[in-house]
């Protein structure tokens, strides 16, 4: 007897009933999903949710009675299910979402923004991949963001005491890659960083520019760290974080400033870490921190390489705290990482090689 293969469950949430079933049928085309249910607000979702037990979920932000964000919280709250919104890539609409991120839902897709006349046919394979995946998370209640000053209370502080003039003496500098649950996992992060922090970070997060914008002004929100968007030829200064347009590949010349790049996609991806990862090598040689952070695919590992020829120190986000452990996987494998850490120990793990930089006698591990 041959045993049938399990579909993937669907729930819909959208009030509106084309966009319902412009979803539904994009669904349908692969044979290996079903929809089990539809919702037309935010409290139908929650009573769904319960009685259906769907295997993912897409959820509409703007919704009447009870929008998605606020089902988004009751439902990671009381019933975690794996969700994936379907929002607007309208500057309001990528606040929204990077909220529900923040909140606990797995990914996003963007709506075309051709008004009525909507075509999700042109976001179909996205749709359907990241379905497939966060049917795949193993979701959890979400957790209460920690408290920024407590963090930063709890933290040695570290002074920087290069000498400018060397390349020796430069300072340090962390290059981040994350993808597929990035931004929760940095909103957690974030507060770590103090504001007299002496590196400069610079984060490659793969989502469209007018959310990397939104997430920048977010994450500036929960930090003390200096926090901005990159710009073309500006110059690294420590105390930095700097945030890549998701339309443009980053990379960081020999005198330290940022070339960015609006060419195709390179393996895929734009922005793409790899390119980040070996021009920063070549910029700060063993003053570099790799990190790679949660993420479907495989993007860094090749750059992590070029981080650890040029003596540098790489981190992978462990599977534990990993929403999707595709690209820590992939460069845990490459034999480049030097440690696998928890996001909660991320912060301690970079400070202490940026310490070691900064105080050259306080080696870090094998280095």
């Amino acid at each position: 007897m041959v045993a049938v293969e399990k579909k993937t469950r669907v729930l819909i949430v959208d009030d509106s009933a084309f966009m319902r079933k412009v979803l539904e049928e994009i669904i349908r085309t692969d044979p290996k999903m079903e929809v089990v249910g539809q919702a037309k607000d935010g409290r139908e979702a929650l009573t769904m949710a319960a009685s259906l037990q769907p295997d993912v979920m897409t959820m509409d932000i703007n919704m009447p009675r009870m929008d998605g964000l606020e089902a988004t919280q009751h439902i990671m709250t009381e019933n975690p299910r794996p969700i994936v919104i379907v929002s607007s890539e309208s500057r309001e609409g990528a606040a929204s979402t990077l909220r529900a991120l923040e909140l606990g839902a797995i990914d996003f897709v963007t709506k075309p923004s051709s008004g009525i006349d909507l075509d999700m046919k042109n976001v179909r394979e996205d749709l359907l991949r990241k379905l497939k995946m966060a049917a795949k998370v193993r979701v959890v209640r979400t957790a209460v963001r920690s408290d920024a000053a407590t963090a930063q209370e709890a933290r040695p502080q570290v002074q920087s005491s290069r000498e400018s003039g060397s390349v020796e003496a430069r300072f340090p500098l962390v290059v981040i890659a994350a993808s597929t649950g990035g931004p929760a996992t940095l909103m957690r992060l974030m507060p770590c960083f103090p504001k007299n922090f002496p590196a400069a970070v610079v984060l490659v997060q793969h989502m469209p520019a007018t959310f990397t914008s939104q997430l920048s002004v977010q994450l500036a929100e929960v930090a003390t760290i200096r926090v901005k968007d990159a710009e073309a030829n500006e110059a690294l200064t420590p105390g930095t974080f700097y945030v890549c347009p998701g339309s443009h590949h980053l990379r960081i010349s020999l005198a330290g400033r940022l070339r960015l790049d609006d060419g195709p996609r390179i393996s895929g991806y734009r922005p793409c870490a790899d390119v980040t990862f070996e021009s920063a090598a070549a910029y700060a040689g063993a003053n570099l921190v790799g990190v790679v952070l949660t993420g479907m695919g495989n993007d860094g590992a090749q750059g992590v390489q070029a981080v650890k020829a040029g003596r540098g120190w790489v981190l992978a986000q462990d599977e534990a705290s990993s929403v999707i452990f595709g690209m820590p996987a992939e460069a845990i494998r490459t034999g480049a990482v030097d440690q696998v850490v928890g996001i909660d120990e991320m912060y301690a793990a970079i400070e202490k090689y940026v310490d070691s930089i900064s105080r050259p006698t306080q080696p870090v591990g094998s280095r």
